[in-house]
């Protein structure tokens, strides 16, 4: 969606108004949130994005309804995610540097990700796929993790 607070020099403002393509598309939005999959190559199945609707930098600059609801959808976007890969806990990181616009990478912890790939290792892993230096996960893989998730939040939404 276009928020009025639409930024044009924003990557991510031009992703929530759906002028950019994502892997498998919009995931989840409401007048908050925009939820969609981390693009081509894959680092997991399951390495969501979580952006605000509204163009803001951070949560010390949410307005008040970002601020009362973002805790509680976080839990229950990744207590969903948890749920439909079966993961054995999630990850959020949210650093605020490449963009001026809030998105906080939540990523499915699974049990068998190798020792080097768990925790800060998933930046290496990120970036080792994106440099192609290798091999990401296929695309049928993340293209069903999307739709379960896509379908257990049409099922049961997050807090509004």
């Amino acid at each position: 969606m276009k928020h009025p607070s639409y930024d044009p020099s924003c990557g991510i403002c031009h992703s929530n108004a759906g002028e950019e393509e994502s892997a498998g598309g919009v995931i989840f939005e409401n007048d908050l949130w925009h939820i969609r999959h981390t693009g081509a190559p894959f680092p997991l199945a399951g390495w969501l994005l979580l952006q605000p609707q509204r163009h803001v930098q951070g949560p010390a600059r949410f307005n008040d309804a970002e601020a009362t609801n973002f805790g509680p959808a976080l839990r229950h976007f990744m207590r969903t995610l948890e749920e439909v890969t079966g993961a054995e806990r999630s990850y959020v990181v949210a650093y605020g540097e490449s963009v001026p616009h809030m998105h906080a990478h939540i990523i499915p912890r699974y049990a068998d990700l190798p020792a080097p790939d768990v925790a800060w290792g998933l930046a290496d892993r990120f970036r080792a796929i994106g440099d192609g230096s290798r091999e990401g996960i296929p695309e049928a893989e993340v293209m069903a993790v999307i739709e379960a998730y896509r379908a257990a939040l049409a099922a049961n939404p997050p807090p509004s």
